[in-house]
Order: structure tokens, then sequence, then C-alpha cells
């Protein structure tokens, strides 16, 4: 039941955007050690990002760069299960890496997304996120804070080890495997790592918009055209991205706004960071 969870919290839409990380380190099923820290991302805070955590420029003022903390991250996490709640978290890691020239740190990583799926019946489709099943598991945390969701995650995992019997080992070959075991199931493409998902994408692709709707609903999404309280996920362009440092924004990203202003979970992503969890294997 050795493991470490980690989480990352972003300036902006963009996952290299790292400004906070925190690491959870567990040891025969409970907490044995845990860091966080700031990070300076050298990169603009979009408004609803710091509403969501808390963060902004002058929170990082003094605050180490990625490549500061890299080598702190990667000697605890290098040959080791790393758990993250779904895979955003993992692709940051890698776009901050690439950002900066880094070498990838090796590890063995886990989505407890895809541990529950498969643990608890209920949540095989839907219901599956970090928030709702700690409030499902009574696992108190504060949630958009790296160290406090990195435990959270941490914590789902033990209970599903804790109700299933597997053991880390076992779950890091079930994950691998349909969640239907010895059945077939009518929702389409079910194993999909963005499975769940309702998305609607915006600005200028670098792919014909067609093609990266066919691209989301092989992963398992429901793609639609404009925005509604359905969504769970905008796919802003990467140059949209870029202008936000203006405040350029379009209208359906500003109304994604305000849903989450008013409390619906959507997660705004940039077009290469979908693209890098899609590609992903598990």
């Amino acid at each position: 039941m050795d493991f470490i969870a980690v989480d990352v919290e972003t300036a902006n839409p963009d996952l290299a955007s790292i400004c906070q990380v925190g690491l959870v380190a567990f040891q025969d099923g409970a907490v044995g050690g845990s860091w966080q820290s700031l990070v300076n991302p050298e990169d603009f805070f979009d408004g609803m990002n710091v509403s969501i955590h808390g963060i902004d420029e002058e929170s990082v003022k003094g605050a180490p760069t990625f490549p500061q903390v890299r080598d702190l991250i990667a000697g605890r996490l290098t040959g080791k299960i790393v758990v993250s709640h779904t895979s955003f978290d993992r692709v940051a890691l890698a776009r901050v890496a690439e950002k900066y020239s880094l070498e990838q740190v090796e590890c063995i990583w886990l989505d407890t997304a895809r541990v529950v799926r498969r643990a608890w019946p209920e949540f095989s489709q839907r219901g599956y996120g970090l928030g709702n099943l700690a409030d499902k598991l009574g696992i108190e945390f504060v949630h958009h804070n790296a160290q406090e969701d990195a435990r959270a995650a941490g914590e789902i995992l033990v209970h599903a080890i804790k109700m299933t019997g597997s053991t880390v080992q076992d779950w890091l070959t079930r994950v691998r495997r349909p969640i239907y075991l010895g059945q077939s199931s009518s929702v389409a493409n079910p194993e999909g790592p963005l499975f769940g998902e309702v998305i609607v994408f915006t600005g200028a692709l670098t792919i014909p918009r067609g093609e990266a709707a066919e691209l989301a609903a092989a992963n398992g999404c429901q793609v639609t055209a404009s925005v509604s309280k359905a969504t769970t996920l905008l796919i802003v362009g990467d140059q949209d991205i870029r202008k936000l440092a203006g405040h350029e924004k379009s209208s359906k990203h500003r109304k994604v706004e305000e849903m989450i202003a008013a409390g619906q979970h959507i997660r705004i992503l940039g077009e290469s960071d979908f693209r890098r969890l899609i590609d992903l294997t598990v």
C-alpha cells in the first residue's frame, strides 16, 4: 500500500503553467509525509484559475520556478508508483518538463479515477470526480489546494484497496482491463481516458474541428457544438490561450467562466494538453 499521490494547480488553461505542486507519501495505507510548494510559472495568471485556487502573481513572488524544484520532485517520484486523480496532473508534469527542456520523471502512474470506476459500480459511468468521491467516502479536504487534493486522491485509493482486497500492484493491472469484465456495455467506448466528459471546442485549432470531434468521441467523450449545463470540458485552441494574457476570450469561453463562477464544474483546457491526454497509455 505504498505510493505517492501528486496534484498540481495551474496559473491558466495551459497545463504547463504549474503554480503549485503537492506530494503526499502513503505508507501501509496511511500518510507518511508530505511536501508542497508554490511555483512561479513564469506565465500569466488567468482570473478564472485564480478564482478557483486563490493563487496569483503576488502569491508566487519569490517562489521557485519549476526547474528549481524539479530535482526534489524527481527524487521523490522516480521509480515509485505515483497516483493522481485523472491524468491531468500527469500531463501537466510532462508538459512543464517539455517547456523547460527537462528530463521526464520516470515513474509508474496510477489514475485513481480509473480505479474508482472499477471498484464501485455506481461510479463506473459518472460521479467519479474528486470532490464527489471524497464526500461519498467521508474524506475531508480543502479542494484546489495541491497537497490536500493529492491526499484526497491517495485516501480514495486506500479506500478502494481496503474495500476490494486488491493491492496497489493489482490495481496497476486491473485499470488496464475493461470496466465490464465478462459483460458488454451499451455505452460507447467506456474505456476512453476522457469518458464521461461533455466537450465543446472553441477558437482556432491546429486540426479541422471535425477531426478533433472524432478524436474526442473515440476517447469516450460526447461532443457538442454549444456550451450547456451538461458541459464538463472546454477545449481552447492554443493560439487563443496565448491571447488570454490580453483578455481576449471567445463567447463560449466567457460563458463557461460565468457557469464556473455560478458553481458548475467545468475544466478549461488547451488543445495541446487535450491531445496529450488522449495520447496517453494507461
